[in-house]
């Protein structure tokens, strides 16, 4: 048993080594090489199941990707980019869901909260993609990439919330997932400043990453025992932290190459492999069509608030399409809908597709045709 596990560990650490060298010679980022090479085992491999332990990485590599995505939010210019980070994260939202749901119900012959989900799941931005993107590019730091993280939590909270007003169940468990969280937001950035204060300078026992992942892990159970999603804490914690993280790079950089070298390339391998060029050749037309509206209403969204604040178009292009992109709530959303019994499983194969498609094919027309430069996306480059 044991040999197995380690066997099957080779295998995908194997496959993330190599997406690793291909995403250098390639210029592209790593997360789509893995959610590539995962398609390729899925469907050329015999890779159709995980074992327990690699499904708690991959949703590991999610949480930290998404702590990590609120964390690199610098407070100070979230406030200052408040109004245009909250009407493209609207829109972002708002315009897809609404398009898509109607487009679903009343084009397709969806029921409402069949199409309600579509919606949903077609509505969402990938704070994974885009997080990994900014931070392989380097650009997390100019204010493009900051829009554009902000921007994005503000499109996946419209989304978690829709999905817990219209669906969600309000008991007890959600009550104290909500104090619990207010508890974590008002504690945790204190207790974590004290740590890195007395225990960060030379300590290999990291006793601050440690309560950071204990909270996180505490919250994640206490929302999924809610109904809720688990990387939705994930996120505000990372921004209720992102001050420290802000005049702290050397803790960011540790909980960065940590989650980036061993768990989200389970994340993103494991999404790959719900790719079924089966589902895709047999829903084809459905598919393209529902990936081209996704990405149209996301460009109804994002393009006009990025040119309105001054993006020359070529940025505006690249930010429509980096918002383009969709993987974990939008998986979820789908999932949910299959669960508890909303949409059928062929219905949750074309949207489970699309969001995956979208999170390949969007990224790579952006990083080879619209990839601006430094001073393109708000910054000046450095003389050399």
């Amino acid at each position: 048993m044991l040999d197995t596990v380690w066997f099957t560990a080779a295998i995908w650490i194997g496959l993330a080594f190599l997406a690793s060298l291909i995403s250098i010679r390639l210029g592209i980022t790593v997360a789509l090489i893995e959610i590539f090479l995962g398609m390729l085992a899925g469907n050329f491999f015999g890779f159709h199941e995980t074992a327990e332990w690699i499904d708690f990485l991959a949703a590991l590599g999610s949480l930290t990707l998404t702590f990590l995505a609120g964390a690199e939010i610098d407070p100070e210019t979230f406030k200052s980019n408040l109004k245009p980070s909250l009407t493209m994260g609207t829109l972002s939202f708002g315009i897809p869901f609404v398009f898509i749901w109607l487009f679903a119900q009343y084009v397709l012959g969806w029921g409402l909260y069949e199409a309600q989900i579509a919606g949903i799941a077609l509505s969402t931005t990938s704070v994974a993609i885009i997080y990994a993107v900014v931070v392989e590019k380097g650009v997390s730091h100019t204010p493009l990439g900051k829009l554009l993280l902000t921007a994005c939590f503000i499109t996946d909270l419209g989304t978690i919330l829709v999905l817990g007003v219209l669906f969600a169940d309000f008991d007890l468990s959600m009550l104290l997932f909500i104090a619990a969280m207010a508890a974590a937001l008002f504690a945790a950035p204190r207790i974590t400043k004290v740590l890195t204060a007395k225990y960060n300078a030379g300590k290999i026992s990291q006793p601050e990453i440690k309560f950071l992942l204990l909270i996180l892990f505490l919250l994640a159970g206490l929302a999924t025992k809610a109904g809720s999603v688990a990387i939705l804490p994930s996120f505000i914690m990372g921004i209720a932290v992102a001050g420290i993280f802000v005049n702290d790079k050397t803790l960011m950089h540790r909980i960065r190459t940590i989650s980036f070298t061993v768990f989200t390339p389970f994340f993103f391998i494991k999404a790959g492999l719900y790719i079924s060029l089966r589902a895709i050749i047999a829903s084809f037309g459905l598919i393209t069509v529902l990936l081209l509206l996704k990405i149209v209403f996301k460009f109804a969204g994002v393009w006009p608030v990025s040119r309105f604040i001054k993006f020359n178009v070529k940025t505006s292009n690249y930010a429509a399409l980096l918002m383009s992109t969709g993987i974990t709530f939008g998986t979820i959303s789908a999932l949910f809908g299959l669960n508890n019994q909303i949409i059928n499983q062929n219905q949750y194969t074309i949207l489970v597709t699309v969001v995956l498609l979208s999170a390949l094919i969007p990224t790579i027309i952006a990083e080879k045709f619209f990839l601006p430069s430094l001073s393109e996306m708000g910054f000046i480059e450095p003389r050399r």
